[in-house]
């Protein structure tokens, strides 16, 4: 698509040069939304089995384990994550789809409802997490955070 200042044929002369238009908004006028500190994925085996002996809720999409940590670790202060799903779930397929669903719904819960300096682990339950429907799965999320840190 050509500028409309730009003759049809696409040639235009040495001397003739559109003009520059920007299309950017101003930094008066955009209104830019800070972003989230994105939550980090735990990965040791001893930050899994620690999180098992803390805190836990039960939903009916998943089980929420939650931990908050002591200040001597070398974790940071930021958020971490964990996703587990036994075999009780199902084949290697319905694990991973299960296990998706649960990250998803930890990106966007746990920046806005998760404290820092917390660890989670979400757990898969069988038939349930995969076949929920998306928007309960957050009100789970959400409803067993609020468990957590209510004790």
């Amino acid at each position: 698509m050509t500028p409309p200042e730009t003759p049809k044929d696409g040639n235009a002369a040495r001397g003739d040069q559109s003009p520059a238009v920007s299309v950017c908004a101003s930094d008066a006028t955009a209104v830019r939304a800070l972003p989230q500190p994105q939550p980090v994925v735990i990965a040791k085996r001893r930050d899994f089995l620690a999180a098992a002996r803390a805190r836990r809720q039960g939903t009916k999409g998943m089980m929420v384990q939650g931990r908050n940590r002591r200040p001597d670790e070398d974790a940071g202060d930021g958020i971490r994550m964990g996703f587990t799903c036994s075999k009780k779930v199902g084949n290697a397929v319905a694990r991973n789809r299960a296990k998706r669903r649960l990250r998803e719904v930890a990106r966007m819960i746990l920046p806005l409802h998760g404290r820092a300096g917390w660890d989670y682990v979400l757990i898969g339950r069988a038939g349930e997490t995969a076949d929920r429907p998306f928007e309960e799965l957050k009100r789970d999320l959400i409803y067993a955070l609020k468990k957590i840190h209510g004790k």
